[in-house]
């Protein structure tokens, strides 16, 4: 079943909400487009977890960096009225290097939150 459809269809909540979807931006057109899709689906995330739970949610489009991400979570947390902590930041382990010269190659993000 399509995430989207789940989330919105679904009545019940969660401990853990764990949102990892495929890549919503391959090219700088689709930045726009794609931050819809990431802030929508991390409302919908918020939406289905308990106080006191967590969602765990990544983004793999290389077009957006961590600190992009990181406001479009901040703005899907505000839009579902939860109060909301970092409690860890996540990055690519060390086998995927980033070059110094290619900071797009820090691709994968993801936060560890918990969710009042």
């Amino acid at each position: 079943m399509d995430a989207f459809d789940f989330l919105k269809s679904s009545k019940e909540l969660y401990d853990i909400v764990i949102l990892d979807p495929p890549a919503f931006a391959k090219h700088l057109s689709s930045v726009d487009k794609a931050m819809i899709g990431y802030r929508n689906l991390n409302t919908e995330g918020f939406n289905k977890v308990l106080p006191g739970g967590l969602l765990f949610t990544f983004s793999c489009s290389q077009v957006i960096d961590k600190t992009l991400f990181r406001k479009v979570v901040f703005q899907a947390a505000a839009q579902s009225k939860r109060n909301v902590r970092i409690l860890y930041q996540l990055t690519q382990g060390p086998d995927h290097a980033i070059s110094i010269y290619h900071p797009e190659g820090e691709y994968l993000k993801g936060l560890v939150l918990q969710v009042d």
